[in-house]
């Protein structure tokens, strides 16, 4: 049976969601607030909203071979004591978010907190950021976990190259709009920032 052939010079056919010049689609940037009607890349006004306290949680892990761990609780590591430079570094990361990621609005923070807690296979990390501001901190707490594992990286990359960093994930956001949202939870439209929730602490 014959099969059916293309013709000559007709174009390839578009990616789901692309418009003829490669772009996204109108109907779908209107879901993603970064996206104008023309699929462009754009920073979303925040001025009409209310300015309320928000906090963001996120996690991360890196993992260690065990060799090196053993180094780094021994203190034998050339660069120094890994937790403490990586903790400083998260916080750091996080109120210099807006100067990484483009898009990104500059936040008053009001706190951050980074802990890294050591495992047999490397660390867990997560990161705590409070502001009062027009947007949230998600990416405040994601930049700070991502920052302090490179930083533990740098530090006992020397002892071992194979390290792997992640997940990183958001696992709670409060205040705002939207209210209270937890990974694995519906979110609870309006609750603020310390009010008693119905889900089961973390």
């Amino acid at each position: 049976m014959p099969q059916s052939k293309r013709r000559e010079g007709a174009r390839p056919a578009r990616g789901a969601g692309q418009d003829e010049r490669g772009g996204i689609h109108s109907r779908q940037a209107k879901a993603l607030s970064h996206l104008d009607p023309d699929g462009k890349a754009r920073m979303v006004d925040v001025s009409a909203k209310p300015v309320t306290a928000r906090e963001a949680v996120a996690r991360g892990r890196i993992t260690i071979a065990a060799a090196a761990m053993r180094r780094v609780r021994e203190g034998q590591l050339e660069k120094g004591a890994v937790v403490e430079a990586a903790r400083l570094a998260g916080i750091l990361a996080a109120k210099k978010t807006a100067d990484v990621i483009p898009l990104c609005h500059p936040l008053p923070l009001t706190h951050v907190d980074v802990d890294l807690r050591p495992r047999r296979d490397g660390f867990a990390i997560e990161a705590r950021v409070r502001t009062d501001a027009r947007t949230g901190a998600e990416m405040e707490a994601l930049h700070a976990v991502a920052v302090a594992a490179l930083t533990v990286y740098d530090m006992v990359k020397a002892a071992d190259k194979a390290m792997i960093i992640g997940p990183i994930e958001l696992v709670r956001k409060s205040g705002g709009r939207s209210g209270t949202w937890r990974r694995g939870r519906e979110r609870t439209p309006g609750r603020k920032p310390g009010a008693a929730s119905t889900t089961s602490p973390r």
